[in-house]
């Protein structure tokens, strides 16, 4: 993890992705009843589908973690960083809540498994894709 305290980190701007080529199918489908909710609603079905409370956290983070999830029994945190513009804390909120509803036994449990971690990192990132595609298109702000 970087210095947040190493001046060089602090200026470094953050690295923006280009959207995927081609978003496969089931992420759209998967995505798109979770489009267009703002957060309380968005945070109340979440909560409803994977039977915990959630609470979302913005805080500064170093540039290169854009958001985390920790989940305990009923509860759960997704972490964003607030130095992201709104486009992006969005993107990094639907990555974490897909990690959230879909990799609930935890990394540990995953990475014991034949599924490389790259896989469910792969996932998450096509399901938030599909979920801000209709914001990314309208020129928001990245």
């Amino acid at each position: 993890m970087p210095d947040r305290t190493d001046p060089e980190e602090i200026r470094k701007p953050f690295e923006w992705p280009s959207p995927p080529q081609d978003i496969p199918r089931w992420a759209f489908e998967e995505a798109s009843p979770w489009r267009d909710l703002d957060e309380f609603v968005l945070l109340a079905r979440a909560e409803e589908r994977c039977g915990r409370i959630i609470e979302l956290i913005q805080t500064s983070l170093p540039k290169t973690l854009w958001g985390l999830h920790v989940a305990r029994g009923r509860r759960a945190r997704i972490y964003i960083n607030r130095q992201l513009p709104g486009i992006w804390r969005r993107f990094s909120m639907f990555h974490e809540l897909y990690h959230l509803l879909h990799h609930t036994r935890g990394e540990a449990f995953w990475s014991g498994t034949a599924t490389p971690m790259t896989s469910f990192e792969h996932q998450a990132d096509m399901f938030a894709w599909a979920a801000i595609c209709p914001e990314w298109t309208e020129g928001s702000d990245q």
